[in-house]
Order: C-alpha cells, then sequence, then structure tokens
C-alpha cells in the first residue's frame, strides 16, 4: 500500500489533463504519475524533463537509454520503475531475456554484452551509482565511444532515474498489473555455479 495516497478517479480538470499528456495512447495512468499528481505544480514541471528524458532528442539511443534506466533502477532496488520499463520498452528496444537478467543480477562482462558501447554504459551506470563519480580511466574510455552531449545525457539520466526510484520506494507504489518481477529474472542455476 502506498505511503502517500495516489489520486484516484475521477480526476479534476487539470489533474485529468495532465496524467493524459504524462501516458501514451489511452492507457490509464500509472500509480507513479499518480503519486506526483497529487502536488500538480510538481508534475507539471517532471513531466517536462521526463518528456525530454524519453524523447527523441535524448542524445542516446533507445535501447542505450532503457538499458541505463533499468540498470538504474536495479542498484536503487526500485522494483516497481524497472518493472514498468521493462514492461514497456524491453522487447520494442530487443532486450533479450539473458540481458534483463544480466541487468538485474550480472554486471558489464557478462557473454550476452556483446557490445562494447553498451559494456561501457553498464560500467558508467554502476560506477556512478556506487561512487558519484567516475574516474579518469574511465571517463576516457567512455569519451572514446560516447560524444560529449551523449553523456551528458547519460549523467542526468542516472539522476534522474535516481529520483525516480528513491520517490516510487519511499512511497512504495504499488507493482503495476503484469510488470514483471525482479524473481522474474533470476540467474539459471547450472551444475558449474551449485
Amino acid at each position: 500500500m502506498s505511503r502517500i495516497a495516489l489520486l484516484e478517479p475521477p480526476y479534476t480538470d487539470q489533474a485529468g489533463a495532465l496524467l493524459a499528456r504524462m501516458m501514451p495512447g489511452d492507457m490509464p495512468p500509472i500509480g507513479l504519475f499518480r503519486l506526483f499528481a497529487r502536488n500538480l505544480p510538481m508534475a507539471g514541471a517532471m513531466h517536462e524533463w521526463g518528456r525530454y528524458e524519453l524523447g527523441r532528442e535524448l542524445t542516446l539511443t533507445m535501447r542505450e537509454r532503457e538499458i541505463a534506466i533499468d540498470r538504474t533502477c536495479v542498484l536503487c532496488s526500485c522494483e516497481y520503475e524497472w518493472g514498468v520499463h521493462m514492461m514497456m520498452f524491453a522487447e520494442r528496444v530487443g532486450l533479450t531475456g539473458e540481458q534483463a537478467t544480466s541487468l538485474v543480477h550480472g554486471g558489464p562482462a557478462d557473454e550476452c554484452w556483446t557490445s562494447e558501447r553498451e559494456q561501457l554504459l553498464i560500467h558508467a551506470v554502476d560506477t556512478l551509482h556506487e561512487r558519484s563519480d567516475i574516474d579518469d580511466a574511465l571517463w576516457a574510455r567512455l569519451s572514446s565511444a560516447f560524444g560529449e552531449l551523449e553523456l551528458l545525457d547519460l549523467l542526468l539520466l542516472c539522476g534522474w532515474y535516481h529520483a525516480v526510484s528513491f520517490a516510487a520506494r519511499a512511497a512504495r507504489v504499488p507493482h503495476e498489473p503484469g510488470a514483471p518481477r525482479f524473481a522474474d529474472f533470476d540467474p539459471i542455476i547450472t551444475e558449474t555455479n551449485r
């Protein structure tokens, strides 16, 4: 149960209009957006930034964006937001089951990550989470694969999803129906690693 009551229908005209803009198509608003809509000025400001982070102007590819978001949510133990993104985007960006499992339980050196750029991306997300910084050696490697605008977008994307994760976890936003859980991607136990 959410620690802060989610906005429930019938919505005021202002809240209904904002929630409609926040969701694609005719989908009902997810719990996190109904939480944010409790504070309409905040939700409106967040919606504008969120549109950038999930929009076409972001310099990272949609797949790179989702890898960074999913890994950030995992590191923040935010199963809610991770589940929303897995449900909405994983198939669209071609994340395999092995890659989803790796994002939850593994790391950039896992065999499923064949792209050096994606390995670096995951390494950067991990390092930002652990240290709130990136050392010069990793920055040099990142700079050889990503442009300055992509790196700036990556830094802010990770920070944004830390904030989203903090809000979703601390407010105890209930899981969305049909959204996967971390346990759905448990690593396969083989004879060699028992």
